[in-house]
């Protein structure tokens, strides 16, 4: 996988910025099973950028990071970590990121995903995705790159929240839990200054069931033709401020 260049990790910082279009997918099979993905399409800031994009003469970046190989690759230095580091990033064990940054088409998108057995495995792929770019942004010297001001970044360590999965008896939910209100606070306190550039920002939920949609807590959810998906959009900030407003119940018909 080559290596992303300094300017290239200054728009993987740029795109925690402004022009943040967050998508969470979730598909579930008759079993339990399925796959869930997390990704953005980060061309925006491409074309902010403009031609300075193409007159840095980057080359193309596409490629994968299959984390399973790269915690083998890097586990003397991961047991070097505090308890709580090696926990984060041993729950990107079955995940995989495509990156993909054209400079000439002005494209850059970014997916992180997993197929998972169980519904309750499912981590919190918001708080993954997070730990996963950190190491996809990873400086010279080794370290992860936590640029000041970057929304998703937390320097307390322990995330506020977490994001709980469960799939029973034709009944589904996404709850979060907010684990520590005080430090909640502080992460908003802490993007205080840059709410006109996460304005235009957005984050949805698109989720795909084996069966059709009997009913959904949410008033705001869109349906598929067929009754068996929906997305649910809302502000970048409103979930910030308020992470519980993706939560939903979902009955499927038996």
């Amino acid at each position: 996988m080559k290596k992303v260049s300094l300017f290239a990790q200054t728009l993987l910082a740029a795109i925690l910025l402004v022009g943040c279009q967050f998508s969470e997918d979730l598909h579930i099979n008759e079993d339990g099973s399925g796959k869930i993905s997390f990704n953005f399409d980060g061309s925006e800031i491409m074309q902010i950028a403009g031609d300075k994009v193409t007159e840095e003469k980057e080359e193309i970046i596409d490629s994968t990071l299959v984390f399973k190989e790269f915690l083998e690759e890097k586990k003397d230095s991961i047991a070097q970590l505090p308890p709580e580091e090696q926990e984060k990033l041993k729950k990107l064990e079955n995940f995989k990121m495509h990156m993909l940054m054209n400079p000439e088409s002005k494209e850059m998108k970014f997916d992180l995903y997993s197929e998972f057995k169980s519904v309750e495995e499912l981590g919190d792929v918001f708080n993954n995705f997070k730990t996963a770019s950190a190491i996809g942004n990873k400086n010279k010297a080794g370290q992860t790159a936590s640029p000041a001001g970057d929304p998703l970044s937390n320097a307390e360590g322990e995330d506020p929240t977490r994001v709980v999965y469960s799939y029973k008896k034709n009944k589904f939910k996404r709850v979060t839990q907010i684990l520590d209100r005080a430090k909640l606070k502080k992460s908003l306190d802490s993007i205080e200054q840059m709410k006109m550039f996460l304005a235009s920002s957005k984050y949805k939920i698109n989720y795909h069931f084996p069966k059709k949609i009997k009913k959904i807590s949410s008033e705001k959810a869109l349906f598929s033709q067929d009754g068996k998906s929906f997305t649910l959009e809302v502000g970048f900030l409103e979930y910030m401020e308020n992470p519980k407003v993706l939560d939903v119940e979902v009955e499927l018909e038996k």
